[in-house]
């Protein structure tokens, strides 16, 4: 069998091409648009992607502002929040999108990218760095702890911050003051120059086998297992189902025109492709349970 991938050793790529590679690959990616400030007073404002949420009870966020690969320097959110160890996440949408990336410019120390990108300076109530009034949900935290992971450039700087305050723009609420997702529409960092938008076309949900055990994709006939169909997300799907139907549920669904005309087919790979194609039809359709019972049915 031909081997497709490419296969690589770190060691042999440059700190540039470590760089895009993981950039481009881990994607996307949330981003955290951090406000900090100095011993001096001087505000920065600047957005990073290696960002995420990392606990619920304590709320901690965490952002790695890394070493730059051509000088090895360090960025100013690193140096503030060694000095004043607060920062103020705001999130990012798409409104300020284009304002976010103009903050990213590598402006002299004590040059204030709010004003450089136009955004509002608010006060925040419990940490002194201001957060950004157009991000539709901002978050006020303690620097808990800075875990420097090298000294070489390109090493990153995780900084562990712990949320005290969060102010979410009322605009951006359901019907059941739950954050919309749709209305937040949110953006996503991806390699070079591309960003990713949270658009409703983006969107899909998939049910999470939380309470409830799925019987698994091992539990499904090999023929269906085998399906050349059947894609890997559909088989996810059926075998996320809490239990196989009962046979009553099987006879109705044999019972169907279009099921019963299968059975006149040759029970050859035909009548199986016919099958496994009318099943991803019906998943397609959100009919779940269905689909498992017409494969069933044969």
């Amino acid at each position: 069998m031909t081997d497709q991938f490419q296969h690589i050793d770190p060691a042999d790529l440059s700190g540039g091409e470590m760089h895009g590679l993981l950039l481009s690959a881990v994607a996307p990616r949330p981003i955290c648009f951090a406000s900090t400030i100095d011993a001096e007073g001087n505000v920065n404002l600047s957005p990073f992607s290696f960002f995420n949420v990392f606990s619920a009870n304590p709320p901690i966020m965490v952002f790695s502002p890394a070493r730059r690969g051509r000088d090895n320097t360090t960025k100013h959110s690193f140096d503030n929040v060694k000095e004043v160890p607060e920062v103020v996440i705001n999130i990012v949408n798409y409104s300020i999108v284009e304002q976010m990336s103009l903050s990213s410019t590598e402006y002299a120390k004590g040059v204030n990218e709010f004003v450089k990108s136009g955004l509002t300076e608010v006060p925040s109530d419990l940490v002194k760095p201001p957060r950004v009034g157009e991000s539709p949900i901002s978050f006020e935290c303690k620097v808990d702890d800075v875990i420097e992971l090298g000294q070489n450039g390109g090493a990153g700087n995780l900084v562990i911050s712990r949320v005290v305050k969060i102010h979410v723009d009322k605009q951006y609420l359901d019907s059941n003051s739950k954050l919309d997702t749709v209305k937040l529409d949110l953006v996503a960092r991806l390699g070079g120059n591309w960003y990713g938008r949270m658009i409703p076309e983006a969107l899909f949900e998939v049910p999470k086998p939380l309470a409830k055990k799925g019987i698994g994709v091992d539990a499904l006939p090999e023929h269906v297992r085998m399906s050349d169909v059947l894609t890997g997300n559909e088989l996810g799907r059926l075998g996320n189902l809490e239990s196989l139907p009962s046979a009553e549920a099987i006879d109705k669904i044999s019972k169907l025109p279009e099921v019963a005309a299968l059975t006149e087919l040759d029970p050859t790979k035909e009548q199986l492709k016919a099958i496994h194609g009318l099943a991803s039809d019906w998943l397609a359709d959100g009919k779940v349970e269905e689909a498992l019972a017409l494969i069933l049915a044969f």
